[in-house]
């Protein structure tokens, strides 16, 4: 089938490549001439495990290929596949304006009978917008809209997309645009399951302020377990083997959740309540909660470290997940942006970030994650990356001795042995922070 992919950053420049990686003749349409050329040598706008690759796999079979012009890469095209990352501000609202009005322009290029794919992270009813902007602008095109919530994870985005335990997909009603989407689908999952259009933009809302709740549930958990003497993850342990509850449950103990998809859900919901004369309490506290969980690195440095904030401080890994590059909206990065507003120190490693921003200036950058701890009196661990599994209590001591390591998710547990270092973690408890689980 011929697709066009509108917005190619991290969605976008994935789908493309998966779609021409099953087969389909892909066009992606973005309005950045640079990330256009990039993509078009191979080399996509974001770090993302195998997808360079990916994309010169497509462009060297001559099923990708990618334009700035609207009318090259919607010619003759069956499927329009929208795959904007959704911009969001700093309080995690939501450009969806951005979204839409680019949407638009393109109508007007598409084939007669076309069909148009909402992936994009929207509001609910963005898709009803989108149709009556179709019905008014261009009517005799006779387009038909739907919805397939995105569902990537960045550094796992192929596989989410190639293997997915199930594909949602929003259908208007009797739509003969079905047959031709579950012709796609066909391609990539074994398990769709249709539903009404605004049924599933909602489900993608409700997804995200599931795991949000079960994420600030768990860390709310986890600060009583601290000061009670309980070990979170012992009472992990005992949720999980619940079985109205579960061994997948989004319920292990550690930071506040970054990043904008699962707040940006939340604040959806908000909207729409505000809209409806709903009040939500629960999920409106979910992100009073995790705002205050974010707070747990700071006040776990200030309780360990006498002399703060005048303090070294060691971070390791400054990008928002591990397996790739981008900075934006990374916990990290808003921790060294504090430490240096209260004076620390603050050294620095990671693997793959790029430049920092203008507000990290202060922050020293190394090559190796134990030069970072130098003269450190705390190592804040920050991001996943696997390099830091490698780092031996013995030479983490040796290099920083009486360091206070803080790693909130327990990602260097065997750091936490009886011995030379200070453990702490989220849901440790005080007594014995050097647990580990």
């Amino acid at each position: 089938m011929k697709i066009c992919v509108q917005g190619l950053w991290h969605l976008g420049s994935v789908t493309a490549a998966c779609l021409a990686a099953r087969g389909h003749e892909v066009s992606g349409l973005e309005e950045d001439a640079e990330v256009v050329a990039a993509l078009a040598g191979g080399r996509a706008p974001i770090s993302e495990p195998g997808l360079n690759e990916l994309l010169r796999e497509g462009l060297n079979a001559s099923r990708l290929y990618f334009s700035t012009d609207p009318a090259n890469a919607l010619a003759d095209c069956e499927l329009l596949w929208v795959a904007f990352d959704t911009p969001v501000d700093e309080d995690d609202n939501a450009d969806v304006d951005f979204v839409v009005e680019r949407v638009a322009r393109a109508l007007p290029h598409l084939p007669a009978g076309a069909t148009v794919l909402v992936s994009s992270q929207l509001p609910v009813g963005s898709v009803a917008r989108l149709e009556a902007l179709a019905a008014s602008s261009c009517p005799e095109k006779r387009l038909g809209f739907a919805c397939s919530p995105e569902n990537l994870r960045l550094g796992k985005a192929i596989d989410v997309f190639l293997n997915p335990d199930r594909v949602i997909l929003g259908l208007r009603p009797g739509t003969p645009h079905e047959a031709r989407l579950l012709q796609v689908f066909a391609t990539i999952a074994d398990r769709v399951e249709v539903m009404g259009v605004e049924s599933a933009e909602m489900t993608k809302h409700a997804i995200n302020a599931f795991l949000a709740l079960s994420v600030t549930f768990a860390n709310e958990i986890a600060t009583v377990c601290e000061a009670t003497g309980a070990d979170a993850k012992e009472v992990e342990r005992g949720l999980k083997t619940e079985q109205r509850i579960g061994p997948k449950a989004y319920l292990s103990p550690g930071a506040a959740f970054a990043g904008g998809t699962l707040a940006r859900d939340i604040a959806f919901l908000s909207h729409a309540a505000d809209k409806a004369n709903l009040t939500l309490p629960l999920v409106r506290s979910v992100k009073v909660s995790n705002d205050d969980h974010k707070l747990w690195t700071r006040r776990t440095l200030a309780a360990h470290c006498p002399a703060f904030p005048r303090v070294r401080v060691a971070v390791w890994g400054l990008t928002y997940k591990p397996g790739t590059d981008t900075l934006r909206r990374s916990m990290a990065v808003e921790l060294c942006r504090w430490l240096l507003d209260q004076g620390a120190e603050v050294t620095a490693h990671d693997p793959a970030a790029g430049e920092l921003p203008l507000a990290l200036a202060g922050v020293r950058r190394v090559a190796a994650p134990l030069e970072a701890l130098a003269g450190a009196q705390a190592l804040v661990v920050c991001t996943q990356w696997p390099l830091y599994r490698n780092m031996a209590q013995q030479d983490v001591a040796a290099a920083a001795p009486g360091v206070v390591v803080v790693d909130a998710d327990r990602f260097l547990c065997n750091l936490a042995a009886e011995g030379q270092l200070t453990y702490r973690a989220v849901g440790t408890p005080k007594a014995r922070a050097g647990s580990c689980i």
